[in-house]
């Protein structure tokens, strides 16, 4: 290969690499649509991040869900939905709420706090909140996850988490979570 054949395959070499670099930071979201990555902060004046769940919330009590608060919410939000669930579960994970279509404005929720938006159908085969209920001698996590959408979702009341899911593909625009901890 001659000097010049040299030269100009380091410079083809050199654009091509210059081109696959341009490319791939334009087919990122962030980089092409201004994506900004917004968390919402999930608390509960009942436990901590980590914490204990208190007994009243759980099949053990009363079984209401404890109060929740959350900020973070973007702008441009449509409707809210909440999903709380077990992955410890020895069956899997095993959903505990499943509520949709809250208010975008919407701050949290009381104790007991329902009446507000869809209700769907939770693992214990019911509608509404069902409580921490782990098999004896066993302590699981329970994440409340709030995501924010774009939208409404079209799903009647009873729908499953994995409806609900299916549904929030693509119209989530922040999220965030709080777990506790309820052992028996």
């Amino acid at each position: 290969m001659t000097g010049s054949s040299r030269f100009i395959k380091n410079i083809l070499c050199f654009l091509v690499l210059v081109m696959e670099a341009g490319c791939s930071a334009q087919d990122t979201p962030a980089a092409s649509e201004g994506v900004m990555e917004m968390t919402i902060q999930i608390t509960s004046s009942a436990f901590t991040e980590g914490g204990n769940i208190p007994r009243q919330y759980t099949c053990d009590d009363v079984d209401v869900s404890p109060p929740l608060s959350w900020s973070g919410i973007p702008t441009n939000t449509v409707s809210l939905a909440l999903i709380v669930d077990d992955p410890d579960a020895p069956a899997g994970t095993w959903v505990h709420w499943v509520l949709f279509n809250l208010p975008s404005d919407l701050k949290g929720l009381d104790q007991g706090g329902s009446g507000i938006g869809v209700e769907g159908k939770n693992d214990f085969r019911r509608l509404g909140y069902g409580g921490p209920c782990p098999p004896k001698g066993s302590t699981h996590r329970y994440y409340f996850k709030v995501y924010a959408l774009d939208t409404t979702l079209d799903l009647q009341s009873g729908a499953t988490k994995a409806q609900v899911e299916h549904l929030m593909q693509g119209h989530i625009l922040a999220q965030g979570q709080l777990m506790g901890k309820y052992g028996r």
